[in-house]
């Protein structure tokens, strides 16, 4: 780790995160998918410093964030993120989230719309389970109670990463495998239920009055470019296909990932004066 780990007290909870760039600048806040930590936008974070406030943080009970003892919800993920942006003294934000994190900032628009000054969705999707899918996540749970998880890590793998990156970025694939072993079971466990039980926010999407960029993996097998496109029609925002990259494009093609997201910011978010 290159940037050093900071904490702060949310919502009765110590939050683990990593800070670059001019505090003076215009913020944007990262938040990791599932279930991975802050360390998955160092990247992002070393490469936007320059002109932007970056600041990537662990959401609850992954990484060196605080669980808590009250039950894990996508609603309570959201609303850890508004007090953490309380906690920064931050305003308003640009919210980049992939996965799980697309997640966390769809549902922090229903009530905190105010908050956002642009949104990246990325690898990400508005419609919630369905009851095949919210199956899968019970029978994982119960899985992971018994055996622990060390084959759930190896075959999440399959479908994070698309094919070709199990050659050319291995370093992301094993940071990656790490990063879940070193998830507490019971995070993951409390997570997936979190999941499951989320609500859609394609609904809310046509409501929103700032600028959004979609980003997805060409060869996303979780949360697919289909999916992206349906988002895309529900806002009318830009959408961009990363090559060469599965669910985790931002890692398995940063470059391309990071050309986009600063075109995005430089075009389209007004900066602080």
């Amino acid at each position: 780790m290159i940037l050093e780990s900071k904490s702060i007290l949310v919502n009765n909870n110590q939050t683990s995160y990593l800070e670059s760039g001019d505090v003076d600048k215009l913020p944007l806040i990262f938040v990791h998918g599932f279930p991975f930590n802050k360390l998955m936008w160092e990247n992002q974070l070393l490469e936007l410093k320059s002109d932007y406030r970056c600041i990537a943080y662990d959401v609850r009970g992954h990484g060196n964030s605080e669980a808590g003892e009250v039950d894990f919800s996508v609603a309570l993920f959201a609303e850890d993120l508004i007090a953490f942006m309380d906690a920064l003294q931050i305003e308003k934000a640009v919210i980049i989230g992939l996965s799980m994190g697309g997640y966390i900032a769809m549902n922090a628009i229903e009530k905190h719309s105010n908050r956002f000054a642009g949104l990246v969705l990325c690898d990400t999707q508005c419609a919630a389970d369905t009851a095949e899918g919210k199956e899968k996540r019970k029978k994982t749970i119960g899985f992971i109670e018994r055996h622990g998880l060390e084959v759930y890590a190896e075959e999440s793998l399959t479908n994070l990463f698309a094919s070709a990156s199990f050659e050319t970025k291995q370093h992301a694939v094993s940071f990656i495998h790490n990063t879940i072993l070193n998830t507490p079971a019971s995070t993951v466990c409390r997570t997936l239920q979190a999941l499951a039980d989320r609500k859609e926010a394609c609904s809310l999407l046509p409501q929103i009055n700032f600028p959004v960029l979609i980003l997805v993996g060409a060869e996303d097998k979780i949360t697919s470019p289909e999916a992206a496109r349906k988002m895309q029609g529900l806002i009318g925002s830009e959408l961009v296909i990363i090559d060469e990259a599965g669910h985790l494009s931002n890692l398995e093609n940063s470059t391309q990932f990071n050309f986009h997201l600063k075109e995005f910011l430089k075009r389209k978010i007004k900066p602080l004066r």
